[in-house]
Order: C-alpha cells, then structure tokens, then sequence
C-alpha cells in the first residue's frame, strides 16, 4: 500500500524564487509565475500526477480531458496557498478577507476546556490558523517537524509575528506528552487527521465511494482526554478571499468496553469524513494530498 512518506511538494529554490517576486514586485507577478510552474509539474512530477489524475478520474468520475484541466487547476491552486502562507507568515493578513463559518463553535471550545481542532490538507490549512488567533487561548498547531523545518529558516525573515505555538511530531514520542500538557492546561490543540507515518495505526474507512486509511491517533486523543472535537477547513474562493468553515463542537464518550471505544471511534471517523466529503464535492481542486490515499488494495490504480 503506498502511503505518506513525511515530505512536502516544493524545493528551496521554489520558495526562494517566490519570496524574491513577492519582497521585490508583488503577489500579482508570483501567482502569474504559477501558471507556468502549474503546466511543468502536469506535464512532468509524474508522481504527484499519477496519484492526482487517479483521484480527478476515478474518485470524482471526470472525463479525461475534465480530469486534466483539474489536474492544472489543482496546482495552481496549490501553489497560490503556498504563496498566501508566505504572505501571511510575513505579516499581511489584510491582503486577504476571510468569511467565517462556525468561529462561535471554537469560542465556545475555548472559554469551556478547550479541545482538539481537527483539519486535512484541503485548501489552507495556515490561514485557518487566523480564525484562530482571534480567540483568548493558547493553540499548539502539531505537524510533521519535515513540513515545518524544510521552509522555517526561509520564513524566518519575513515573519513579524510567531503566535502560535508548534509542537513538532518526533521519533522519541515527546510530542504526545506536550499535547497531554496543552490538553491538561484547557488549551486548545489543532491536528491534520488525513495524514499518517508508516507505523501508525489506522482504520480504513469508506472515503469517496473508496476505502482508504485514516489515522486513529487524532481522535483517540479526543477520546482519551475526554475533549470536545471540532472539524475545520479553510477553502481558497478566489484570489483575495477565504472562507473558514467549522463544525460544532463535539464530546464523544471515552467509556465502555473496547469494542464499544472503537465504535466510538469509528463514529468520529465517520463525521470527519462526511465534512471531508461535502467540502471535496464542492471544491475537488483543493485536495493536496499527492501521493495514493486510497491504497493499492482498490485494485483499480491505471
């Protein structure tokens, strides 16, 4: 089964060619640069293409000339959210204007116990980190230490402000008790849930008409701490606006036997993933996961 091997799409001199048209022109002149860069990873990243031509044909039900243009627009799209992190990072929130769907659920998480904020690599995942700063509580954002160390010593330049809190995902497993401490204290932890290392355990799970695996880890520390689970998403609408999407706040039941805990986690599972769903029916384009999330066991790969 093919699965994440814990590395982000992009080279150095990728950002560094952004950053410079971003610091010495402006954003209009980097997202032209795009779709040029969009056209050569279509025609060329045969490994991100492969998996992504799979998902447009075989997972939505396009045609094939509709899965290329998707294909197309789906890096463009990428590569405009790489540029508007950068841009936020740098201090220019105002560039973009943000329509805000649920911001009274995570409020309402945070002047209670605080909780688990669950997301995916759907549209931008940073700028939802805006909705965020806009409540009284510390957030600790978890992330793979490769997507956060491959860009920070680039970023560190041009970011004015460090807000939130990262806790980096590490071999010796320290990370799990940060999250324990951010949990303990009434905080607020925010974590990918569409992700996961080999090794991880997992529960596969209908996905888009597919069975594909999901991580348990997210939704068991939920259960474990007994805190409520939110499911967010930070869709890219056009050029200068985002909307932030979240979910009411949920407390499932950490009690009962192990087959009914496993229930229990099935269930979490299965609410992340109608969100996931309704969100990619919507906007296909914006799924960023470039590798077979659906497994060779579908049988069904070209």
């Amino acid at each position: 089964m093919s699965t994440w091997k814990g590395k982000t799409r992009g080279g150095l001199t990728g950002y560094r060619i952004f950053l410079f048209l971003l610091e010495n022109f402006n954003i209009k002149a980097a997202y032209f640069l795009l779709y040029y860069v969009a056209m050569y990873y279509v025609l060329f990243a045969g490994k991100a293409r492969k998996p992504m031509f799979f998902y447009f044909k075989k997972i939505h039900g396009f045609n094939t000339l509709k899965s290329w243009f998707y294909l197309y627009r789906n890096n463009i799209t990428f590569g405009k959210t790489i540029i508007d992190k950068v841009v936020l990072m740098a201090g220019f929130p105002n560039r973009f204007s943000f329509e805000l769907i649920g911001e009274q659920y995570i409020r309402q998480m945070a002047d209670a116990n605080g909780g688990l904020i669950i997301g995916a690599h759907i549209g931008n995942w940073e700028i939802a980190g805006h909705m965020l700063q806009r409540i009284d509580k510390t957030v600790h954002i978890v992330m793979i230490d490769a997507e956060y160390q491959k860009i920070k010593k680039l970023l560190d330049n041009v970011m004015t402000e460090k807000k939130m809190n990262i806790i980096h995902i590490s071999d010796d497993m320290s990370h799990l008790y940060k999250i324990k401490e951010a949990l303990q204290a009434n905080e607020i932890v925010a974590i990918h849930g569409d992700r996961f290392l080999p090794g991880s355990k997992v529960m596969r799970c209908n996905f888009m008409g597919k069975m594909a695996d999901f991580p348990t880890g997210p939704f068991y520390i939920a259960m474990k701490y007994n805190k409520p689970v939110t499911y967010v998403s930070a869709i890219k609408v056009d050029n200068n606006h985002y909307r932030l999407t979240a979910t009411k706040p949920v407390l499932y039941s950490n009690s009962g036997k192990l087959e009914i805990r496993k229930n229990t986690l099935r269930k979490m599972l299965t609410d992340y993933i109608c969100q996931l769903e309704t969100t990619l029916n919507r906007h296909p384009e914006q799924w960023f996961n470039y590798y077979y999330f659906w497994g060779k066991y579908n049988n069904d790969y070209e």
